[in-house]
């Protein structure tokens, strides 16, 4: 599994480090760099981010002011050489707080430690396809994929809708999106994920599942055409 990430500091030292600290690691995908946190968030509207190295010391907009302008932040590790931010920085549910110079062994660690917050367990394919298992309330939970309705995010947690009832994961929303078959769920916004063949309506702002409402995101303006190209595959999954 890959996991998108991005790297927001002015030094462009620091910037370098971090590339070769993240290239060495096989799980991490660098989708963008920048020296100030305007261009970040051009490329957060524009890129699905898992992960941001953000560094907190930077001209007219501070990397905690940034992480508070997000409605949807992206899990964050803060790379800085002030001490001063650190409990700011924690309040904000960052994954780690690094402080420079910053050690291969101390970036690797709070990798990990990321790693294991966005990790789902999967049922063997010998099992066969159709469900997966995930970590809830101390125990593994069978969910199978055709009863769920739509997957919500939700602070470090995700919501799965299902038919009957909802299971609560600690889990983030990008991880789970990487495990589902493209064809039968779709990304909608930051926080939603759909099952294509439980929508029963949508505009260009928004998908209905029954009388719930979800909003499309404006990143998000593939969605129309991909409810549109799957027309076919809800038909033949509704068929008996």
């Amino acid at each position: 599994m890959k996991y998108n990430c991005i790297i927001v500091d002015d030094e462009p030292h620091a910037i370098k480090i971090l590339e070769s600290y993240i290239r060495s690691i096989d799980q991490l995908k660098i989708v963008g760099t920048c020296s100030n946190a305007f261009r970040a968030i051009n490329i957060l509207n524009n890129e699905k981010v898992d992960l941001i190295f953000l560094d907190i010391n930077m001209p007219k907009l501070l990397g905690t002011q940034l992480l508070k302008t997000l409605q949807y932040p992206p899990k964050v590790i803060f790379t800085t050489a002030h001490k001063d931010y650190a409990i700011e920085a924690f309040e904000l549910d960052a994954i780690d707080y690094l402080l420079k110079p910053i050690s291969f062994e101390r970036f690797l660690k709070a990798v990990n430690k990321f790693c294991h917050t966005t990790t789902v367990e999967v049922a063997p394919a010998n099992h066969g396809p159709g469900f997966l298992y995930f970590r809830a309330d101390r125990k593994m939970v069978k969910v199978f994929l055709k009863d769920i309705f739509y997957i919500e995010s939700y602070k470090d947690y995700i919501i799965i809708h299902k038919k009957m009832d909802v299971v609560k994961v600690k889990l983030t929303i990008s991880a789970v999106e990487k495990m589902l078959p493209q064809n039968l769920f779709l990304r909608i916004h930051r926080s939603f994920l759909v099952a294509i063949n439980q929508v029963t309506a949508y505009t260009k702002y928004d998908v209905e599942i029954g009388k719930i409402e979800l909003p499309i995101g404006r990143s998000f303006s593939s969605v129309i055409q991909k409810l549109t190209d799957n027309t076919s595959i809800i038909a033949n999954m509704d068929s008996p």
